[in-house]
């Protein structure tokens, strides 16, 4: 049989690739298919060059026409380009603003868990260092719960007192309220204020109004008692699922080491300012009580509570927390007592929170003054109260999911403020310069 079909093809001539007869080229071995054995059937080889059917293909440079020498273009291997960066910006605020609305609409959830959230991350140390004792990890974790609730049980207390002060405080100051607004009014009237924009600031100083705000903010702090459950059973369980932390952290870091390594800093750096802004915001709202004391303004410990809120509102805070004892300090002693109030406030704000709590959390902050103001607004907007205390550190949450976990969006650091590169540019651009003064100085001399 086969030598029947070689006699067969041998009697063709040899027709072109692809043609029922004729021999394959030299270099290619007889097709099966053609020698009459479909079932050795081979993958077809893609086409030569120079073959029929190649598309695109040129002649190889010092060949001769027709010699079917030719080059195939190699294909276009480059990625498709991304989106134009325009697009690109535009799509991130749009979900931005989408994601900000959704937690705006959940807040009375997004605010507990956020705030239990970042307990959490403070309390793990302890946690772990009770296990390390041989505490069981149960006991560890509900110890640690435990103690949150009665700090947290114990602060809201202490502000309830605070504020039960107030109304007390605003029916003795009522009439110098009046006066004072009186006066005030006629002072911004002299200075072209317009009439509306000054009713709309005395009305500012109604006793009454002053009186059902703190009524309401009183139900308000009386309320948080249910959230304070949400908050103290979100904790419990972060922390039990904290335990496993380590082992997921050393299992994901060969295959994710940038994000391990921003988690890990992160949390390191929130626990460092939450815990410093806490102590130092105590020393701080004490010896502002205490200033008060001795001056005689009315209602020393409730100020002193609002300067440890003040403690964690950045930028804001201390003026939020002055305006007050200024104010019941006026009405009480004059301005002698109202510009002592201010020299007190200003050296222990300068002292506490410009000297010593800038050296212990700047680095782990790394936030420009306008980034931190913005992120105020935005993050009280969204979540309330809750979110102006927690500004901050919810502010390192984001940066750290969306650059520090990103080596390729690391540089964007620089303009939310990491300065510790730029300053270092900074000392060497001003040590060249001095240099090239004295370079100056001498050249005349040289």
């Amino acid at each position: 049989m086969a030598q029947n079909l070689r006699r067969i093809r041998q009697s063709y001539p040899a027709g072109p690739r692809g043609s029922t007869f004729g021999a394959n080229p030299p270099d290619e071995p007889d097709d099966p298919i053609r020698m009459g054995n479909p079932m050795r059937w081979q993958r077809r080889k893609p086409p030569r060059a120079g073959s029929l059917g190649t598309v695109g293909a040129v002649p190889a440079p010092g060949s001769a026409p027709g010699s079917g020498a030719t080059v195939i273009p190699a294909p276009n291997l480059a990625p498709p380009r991304g989106l134009p960066r325009g697009d690109a910006i535009l799509i991130g605020l749009a979900g931005a603003t989408v994601v900000a609305f959704g937690l705006a609409a959940i807040r009375s959830i997004a605010a507990p868990v956020l705030l239990a959230l970042i307990l959490t991350i403070c309390v793990h140390p302890l946690r772990n260092a009770l296990e390390r004792r041989g505490v069981p990890r149960g006991l560890a974790t509900g110890s640690v719960a435990a103690a949150v609730f009665l700090d947290l049980g114990g602060f809201m207390v202490a502000l309830l007192l605070a504020l039960a002060q107030f109304p007390t405080l605003l029916n003795q100051y009522s009439t110098e309220l009046a006066e004072m607004a009186a006066a005030l009014g006629v002072v911004l009237t002299n200075f072209g204020v317009g009439t509306e924009q000054v009713q709309t600031i005395v009305s500012g100083f109604d006793p009454e109004r002053i009186a059902a705000f703190v009524t309401n903010l009183l139900g308000n702090v009386a309320g948080l008692t249910g959230t304070l459950v949400v908050i103290v059973t979100t904790l419990l369980l972060m922390a039990m699922d904290a335990s496993y932390l380590h082992t997921l952290l050393r299992e994901l870091e060969p295959a994710r080491p940038s994000l391990v390594d921003a988690l890990r800093t992160y949390g390191s750096n929130v626990r460092r300012y939450m815990v410093t802004t806490t102590v130092l915001g105590v020393v701080q709202g004490a010896l502002n009580s205490l200033a008060l004391v001795l001056l005689s303004v009315p209602g020393a410990f409730l100020w002193g509570v609002l300067s440890f809120l003040g403690s964690f509102i950045p930028n804001l805070g201390y003026l939020v927390a002055l305006i007050p004892p200024v104010t019941f300090g006026f009405l009480e002693g004059g301005w002698e007592t109202a510009i002592a109030v201010v020299i007190v406030y200003t050296l222990v704000n300068a002292i506490v929170q410009g000297a010593i709590q800038s050296r212990l959390v700047s680095n782990a902050v790394a936030l420009s003054q306008t980034i931190t103001f913005v992120s105020l607004l935005v993050w009280s907007a969204i979540i309330g109260p809750i979110g102006a205390l927690l500004a901050t550190p919810l502010t390192l949450l984001m940066r750290m999911l969306l650059v520090d976990s990103d080596p390729a969006a690391r540089w964007l650091r620089l303009l939310l403020g990491d300065v510790t590169a730029t300053r270092a540019l900074m000392a060497s651009e001003s040590a060249a310069r001095k240099a090239s003064r004295r370079a100056r100085k001498t050249a005349p001399d040289a």
